[in-house]
């Protein structure tokens, strides 16, 4: 353990205990059933704590392939087929919750591999480094103000010191209360931060999260602060599957799940909701009924308010669920994915992974073939390389080929080399199913449980009482829907962590 771990111990930094689980018999002590609608990380979360305990669940995906924004599908290369996927995803060490629904099927998490360094590239600055600080606060933001050319000490001297303490003093009540109808725009301009540590240290930041900073609310720009900076032990170091995500994760799981006598039925839309005498009734787009006397929803925001719209007895049965759907349902930006087969190869020392900073659309690079084993061997046996391009937040009504393209110069100005190569293949596209979190939005936004029994919501747009965020805040409220359903039927519940529930300053 690193000393920066050691001292973070001994003011809270560490792992805490949510919800500590058990409290009832370990399987469901009579015949349950429940369904879960959407096979991305929320649902399957759900559905693996469900089978395990005895219930006869039943997944409905809607996709032909599972992992919603973590999915992976076949592509067919004049070459050979290659599977892509939906965008790169870190996986953080403080996703406690996913990475214990991940140890289901890899007890050891032998598939995710350690990725060195976290820079940020900027064509107006020198790159900066993330991924090497010490581990747990005060440690790391000590380093941070020490070692960042972008936050020197003589400019702490001009920031708002006032404004800057919300980041160190996070409450789940009172910063909510407080900042959520604000823009994060707004907090960064209070903060008098020099220009290069606001591009470099905060807008890169924000946008992670789907959302621009002028659109998003000061109170969760301040709450990710703390789960991925300021609260947790473990620092900004992750790993990544190093196969695809369909082979690393989402094959297994469905084996699991299926063991434990669970269904996971892809291609399978819910079309429709109805409240029936013993329960629940999702009828799907080819007029199949699967009954159940429970119910997760852990689709993305539009396609839960569609749903919702499509279901004329939920005004009765959930009137406060209705009311929200009009605001929640309303995704974040656009996001655009594009993956590059190249003939050639960038620098030997480019990483893995960067984040990139004021660039008009560019979000991210990946460099697949160092990183998963079939653009591995796809390079090896060409001679190219295979690089995904990530705008996080794009200009909407831009076709998917032309963003690619504006990446791909973005790129070279940043990458020189990276004009010379040649495109042998591209796939790119454009979505919006991510969760918007605008100001104002907390005191709507929908929880995992419902107004109406038996009916729960997952995912990462749904709120949580402790911190949590992206791929582990679907995580953790599948697991919190399962058990409300498994404490409901007389189960034990499964365990749920999170960090430190407050920052480093909050008052108690």
């Amino acid at each position: 353990m690193a000393l920066s771990q050691v001292v973070g111990r001994l003011i809270g930094v560490r792992e805490h205990v949510v919800d500590p689980g058990g409290g009832g018999a370990p399987r469901v002590p009579r015949p349950v059933r429940a369904v879960v609608v959407g096979g991305g990380i929320a649902g399957m979360s759900a559905a693996v704590v469900l089978a395990e305990r005895g219930v006869d669940v039943t997944v409905l995906e809607a996709a032909p392939t599972l992992g919603g924004r973590l999915g992976a599908w076949p592509e067919e290369l004049p070459d050979g087929p290659q599977r892509n996927e939906h965008g790169f995803h870190a996986f953080f060490r403080q996703y406690y919750n996913w990475r214990s629904i991940l140890r289901r099927v890899d007890p050891e998490l032998g598939f995710l591999k350690p990725i060195p360094g976290y820079p940020i590239l900027s064509a107006q600055w020198p790159t900066e480094e993330f991924g090497k600080l010490p581990p747990a606060p005060p440690a790391n933001l000590l380093a941070l103000l020490l070692r960042s050319p972008s936050l020197r000490l003589a400019d702490l001297r001009g920031m708002d010191r006032d404004a800057a303490l919300p980041l160190l003093t996070y409450d789940p009540e009172r910063t909510y209360a407080e900042f959520d109808e604000r823009t994060a725009d707004e907090l960064l301009t209070s903060l008098r931060l020099p220009d290069r540590a606001r591009a470099m240290l905060f807008e890169v930041f924000s946008h992670s999260f789907f959302n621009h900073e002028a659109e998003m609310s000061a109170a969760e720009m301040i709450a990710q602060f703390h789960f991925y900076l300021l609260g947790n032990p473990e620092g900004l170091a992750f790993d990544c599957p190093d196969e695809d995500y369909a082979t690393a994760i989402w094959e297994p799981l469905t084996r699991y799940v299926e063991k434990h006598g669970g269904r996971v039925s892809t291609g399978t839309p819910a079309a429709r909701l109805d409240r029936t005498p013993d329960g629940w009734r999702v009828t799907t787009a080819d007029g199949t009924g699967h009954d159940a006397g429970h119910l997760v929803l852990a689709v993305d925001p539009p396609a839960l308010a569609a749903l919702v719209a499509a279901s004329p007895g939920l005004p009765a049965a959930a009137p406060e669920l209705v009311a929200r759907m009009s605001a929640f349902g309303t995704p974040g930006p656009p996001y655009a994915v594009a993956r590059y087969w190249l003939d050639g190869d960038v620098r030997a020392d480019r990483a893995v992974f960067s984040g990139v900073s004021r660039q008009a659309t560019l979000d991210s690079v990946t460099l697949y073939h160092r990183l998963e084993e079939e653009p591995r061997r796809w390079a090896a046996r060409t001679g190219g390389s295979v690089i995904e391009l990530h705008a996080y937040a794009c200009e909407p009504g831009v076709p998917a080929e032309e963003l690619a393209e504006r990446m791909r110069v973005e790129l070279t100005t940043l990458w020189p080399e990276a004009a010379d190569l040649r495109v042998r293949e591209l796939r790119a596209r454009v979505e919006a199913q991510a969760p918007a979190f605008t100001p104002g939005s907390h005191a709507w936004r929908p929880g995992v449980r419902t107004d109406a029994d038996g009916l729960y919501l997952a995912g990462d747009g749904i709120r949580t009482e402790f911190p949590s965020a992206l791929m582990e805040r679907s995580a953790a409220t599948g697991i919190v829907a399962a058990n409300h359903i498994l404490r409901a039927e007389g189960a034990a519940a499964e365990p749920v962590r999170s960090i430190r529930p407050r920052g480093l300053l909050a008052r108690r």
